[in-house]
């Protein structure tokens, strides 16, 4: 496993991310646990999860499996960088009391402590913004991560689903504060179906130091190998991939891409990942793995290296957006 520094931390990460968003829903206790130890015997070290996870009347059920893996031992904590999220309404009923939700600082708190509970640890690696928060500022939010990084309860801050400007303005304002080292990650959905981020929050990203995650590295299985399954009788097209291959023109953009890695001998899956690697300013993308079978594929991807042939062959198919901000000024 390769690793390189969070942003612009000192904090050393894999290139792949443990994302555990099917713990719980999808996958049950004992083999999210077994998912956890082949992840850790790999080598990957960076565990993302959130405290909405588990959905419905089992929020926060994601990060209590986690926190029964840590509580096994085995140096499972002292060894993993733990990233969780905070934002989301946690009634389980859908309805949130006021306060038990967004950024607030009373909620932040409150969030954190619960987070602490569930998963069985006495501080959180990198806390992260599910969200931007409309209501809240940026100075409110800031004093009360700076009181929790003196507690000791966090020690880096990350942001989820940022446009590019609210990481300028959250890293603004903890400058001017002082003190405070601002935002060191962000997450976004980036790949190579769907690349607005390289417009503004990439860019951003770089600019300010923070490393970028990205998520549903394949576009909802859509860059999976979806028509392939379809075809041999795999599991079928669901959510956003099917709403997208109901259009023709999508479709066969789809079906391009599958006949370009066929012809490569590589799995439409694992060069997606690998795709991911090459781009700039991205440490590593999420990879949310319902089985073990497929916690290996994502761990071929991580040794895969893509010719400079099928890197221009998949441009193509998937053209960027271009320079920010030639790409949108003129």
């Amino acid at each position: 496993m390769k690793y390189t520094q969070l942003g612009r931390t000192g904090l050393k990460v894999s290139r792949l991310v443990l994302g555990t968003m099917n713990f719980g829903p999808q996958t049950d206790e004992a083999d999210s646990h077994a998912i956890m130890d082949a992840a850790l015997a790999a080598g990957i070290n960076y565990f993302d999860t959130a405290n909405v996870y588990g959905w419905g009347e089992d929020k926060g059920r994601t990060e209590s499996i986690i926190g029964t893996w840590f509580a096994k031992g085995g140096e499972r904590r002292d060894k993993v960088v733990l990233a969780t999220k905070v934002y989301g309404n946690m009634g389980a009923d859908g309805e949130a009391w006021p306060n038990h939700d967004k950024l607030s600082a009373v909620n932040i708190r409150r969030a954190v402590e619960a987070s602490l509970k569930r998963l069985q640890t006495d501080y959180i690696d990198v806390y992260q913004f599910h969200h931007i928060d409309r209501s809240t500022p940026f100075e409110e939010i800031w004093q009360a991560v700076d009181v929790l990084i003196q507690q000791g309860k966090i020690l880096y801050v990350g942001s989820s689903n940022f446009p590019g400007y609210k990481i300028a303005q959250a890293n603004e304002i903890a400058a001017r504060r002082g003190g405070t080292i601002g935002l060191v990650s962000e997450q976004c959905l980036y790949n190579l179906a769907e690349r607005r981020a390289e417009m503004e929050v990439i860019p951003a990203a770089q600019e300010y130091g923070l490393g970028v995650i990205p998520w549903s590295p394949l576009h909802g299985g859509l860059l999976g190998g979806v028509i392939k399954k379809e075809v041999t009788g795999g599991r079928r097209a669901s959510g956003r991939a099917a709403d997208t291959l109901a259009d023709p023109t999508a479709r066969a953009q789809i079906q391009a891409y599958e006949d370009l890695l066929d012809k490569h001998g590589i799995e439409p899956g694992e060069a997606a990942l690998a795709w991911l690697l090459t781009r700039p300013g991205i440490t590593g993308p999420i990879v949310g793995p319902r089985t073990a079978g497929q916690l290996e594929s994502a761990l071929r991807a991580a040794e895969l290296e893509l010719s400079d042939e099928l890197l221009t062959g998949l441009d193509e198919i998937f053209p960027g957006p271009g320079p920010s901000p030639e790409a949108f000024a003129w």
